[in-house]
């Protein structure tokens, strides 16, 4: 037997969207037999901006206590499923800020061979979502890794129909993450658990 698959569900959230989705995922994997770490990317806005939307101030106090992502954590996982809202059809710079640290890493080919996933959320449902996945996704190809997506790979993926990773429209706040994300999380999660697991299993052979 290999050792569990260890995941780092790294993400950003302002208003609490992606916190939910991040969490969904990283409950998700450890129930399919992965070690995980779940981290959110340090806050770049100013404590003003923060206030002034009341569901961002929320969710600022309710994750303060959860640990915020390092290097270390890309380089201790064998998977890595990164999170962003949507900003401007691209990924938000607080996201952008921490996968741009992770360049000692890369040089280091540290990066590489990993199995790598994302997800993503937005207020409109043309939002940008579809873009912002594949302008993460810009980032693993450059590492070296395995880009994992869930695909249409489960019948529930027709339900929510955006093969690129996890995605969620919060309408404003008027729609919060319900069964049909979750449902989608959860196959993303199994999904990039088992390719890790297998590819896991073949290097210690």
């Amino acid at each position: 037997m290999t050792d569990p698959v260890k995941l780092a569900v790294v993400y950003y959230s302002s208003t609490g969207t992606n916190t939910e989705v991040a969490r969904t995922l990283a409950e998700s994997a450890e129930k399919a037999g992965a070690e995980v770490r779940l981290r959110r990317v340090a806050e770049l806005a100013p404590d003003a901006a923060i206030e002034s939307n009341p569901a961002w101030a929320a969710n600022h106090r309710a994750t303060a206590e959860l640990a915020v992502a390092t290097p270390e954590d890309i380089e201790w996982a064998d998977a890595v499923i990164f999170g962003s809202p949507t900003r401007f059809g691209n990924v938000a710079s607080q996201l952008k800020q921490f996968i741009d640290t992770l360049g000692g890493l890369w040089a280091q080919g540290k990066l590489a061979d990993k199995v790598y996933s994302g997800f993503a959320s937005s207020a409109t449902r043309h939002g940008g979502q579809e873009s912002t996945l594949l302008a993460l996704y810009n980032s693993f190809h450059h590492f070296g890794g395995i880009v994992v997506a869930p695909g249409y790979t489960d019948p529930a993926k027709f339900a929510d129909g955006n093969p690129y990773g996890t995605s969620h429209v919060d309408a404003q706040g008027a729609n919060p993450v319900g069964d049909e994300t979750r449902t989608a999380a959860r196959v993303q999660a199994e999904r990039v658990v088992g390719i890790a697991r297998k590819l896991k299993a073949g290097a210690a052979l």
